[in-house]
């Protein structure tokens, strides 16, 4: 399965205010989001199929995979297109074998050690984390900078998608330094308008890949 990662979303619904995440996701899409994830730390599991089948039913239609945040079983249960996997997920040697060849596994790497070891063991994409200071995640480690991407970048062939602290202002430079695409959340989540803030963090996408 071949996916564009120019522009990932990953969702939080403590971020949507008032208004549904579907509704969110959809505007974020007709804006030029190309991927999205849904993480949800906590919903039991059955809300997170129910969930995570809403949402898949969504993007079906409109023709954008669904990679659903550390739980193999809830992609399983909700078709989505893949799985992405922190360090203290399950491992991707043992998520493959219940996935199989054609499901998507991302793997989150926090080092550059993280990276060359997720590629290794079989990822089909990275998400580097954190390229910069957040405050959508907590506990996680110290910033990787630009200089951490363009390194990973060196070592590293498969897809990069930069997270972190990342936005209309800084999204070119991550693509400049190597990366294929970046991973927002609430520089589109909380948005007054999702649509117009996909568009513009896409259009800085285009940009680094043109410097």
């Amino acid at each position: 399965m071949v996916i564009d990662y120019s522009l990932y979303l990953v969702t939080d619904r403590n971020l949507c205010g008032s208004r549904s995440l579907l509704s969110i996701v959809e505007e974020a899409v007709a804006g030029g989001v190309s991927c999205v994830q849904l993480r949800e730390k906590d919903l039991d599991s059955r809300q997170f199929v129910e969930q995570a089948k809403a949402l898949q039913s969504l993007l079906q239609q409109l023709d954008i995979p669904l990679i659903i945040n550390d739980r193999v079983d809830v992609a399983l249960a909700s078709g989505a297109a893949g799985v992405h996997l922190g360090q203290s997920d399950m491992h991707i040697r043992d998520a493959r074998p219940l996935l199989g060849d054609t499901l998507i596994i991302g793997v989150s790497a926090e080092t550059v050690d993280d990276a060359v070891a997720a590629e290794r063991e079989g990822a089909d994409y990275i998400g580097i984390s954190p390229v910069f200071s957040t405050t959508t995640k907590k506990d996680i480690a110290e910033p990787l900078g630009l200089e951490g991407v363009s390194r990973i970048r060196e070592l590293v062939q498969i897809p990069l998608v930069g997270i972190g602290g990342i936005s209309e202002h800084n999204a070119a430079e991550v693509i400049d330094h190597g990366a294929d695409g970046v991973a927002v959340v609430s520089a589109i989540v909380s948005a007054d308008s999702p649509a117009r803030a996909s568009a513009s963090i896409l259009q800085q996408v285009k940009q680094g890949r043109r410097e």
